[in-house]
């Protein structure tokens, strides 16, 4: 699924509130602070969620998830997911979209904010690694995300961006498993690899800032998620 008005309103119905509320979306997340999560991320969050839909139980609920997973996305704040959240429940409500529907997508919205979905929860599941698969990139593609995200974080010093950049990480590390999908659990050594070669950049003192970034699908402010 594209970004493409067409994708949206097969979701939650045609009609001009339908297109609006696509417009309102399309210019959040093209936000001139997005260096990482922008269009193109929610691009290829749709296009996983799409390829892999089988998975999920209802994946129209994760794709309307994955429209407003970073819909609200303010580098400074800590409650992203949550305004997110309520954003989509309010919206997609005012759109006529079912109850369950809306209470899922929601419900999902807010699992990113730990990327923790339950045994056996997967729709969760689904979303997860759509927003995680930049994880297990090719080091180049890596590090283009990595420097991204620094960008988007430009107003964190150094050294807090690295103590907190390295809590994340070493949280990530401490999962069983990052991808919940068996598809793609052939990937889980290269995103392991990416991790601890940025673990390794961070404990440097001398590593520059642009090249210790999180490879999480959306840090925190100040960046310790």
């Amino acid at each position: 699924m594209s970004v493409d008005v067409t994708n949206w309103t097969a979701l939650v119905g045609k009609g001009r509130d339908s297109v609006d509320a696509w417009a309102r979306l399309l210019q959040r997340w093209s936000e001139p602070h997005r260096r990482y999560h922008g269009v193109r991320h929610l691009s290829a969050v749709l296009l996983f969620v799409d390829e892999f839909a089988a998975h999920a139980p209802d994946p129209d609920a994760v794709r309307l998830a994955a429209w407003y997973h970073d819909a609200i996305y303010d580098p400074r704040a800590t409650d992203n997911e949550e305004r997110s959240a309520v954003l989509a429940e309010d919206e997609l409500a005012a759109l006529g979209v079912r109850g369950d529907r809306v209470a899922e997508a929601a419900r999902l919205v807010r699992l990113t904010a730990e990327h923790e979905p339950a045994e056996g929860d997967r729709n969760g599941e689904l979303l997860n690694d759509a927003d995680l698969l930049v994880l297990a990139s090719p080091p180049e593609v890596y590090v283009a995300y990595v420097n991204a995200v620094r960008e988007e974080y430009a107003h964190v010093s150094d050294a807090d961006f690295r103590a907190g950049r390295t809590a994340l990480l070493e949280s990530l590390l401490e999962a069983p498993r990052l991808f919940r999908l068996d598809q793609l659990s052939s990937l889980e050594p290269a995103a392991r690899q990416n991790i601890n070669a940025e673990l390794s950049l961070l404990s440097a003192t001398d590593a520059p800032a642009g090249d210790a970034v999180p490879p999480d699908a959306e840090p925190p402010a100040p960046p310790a998620r």
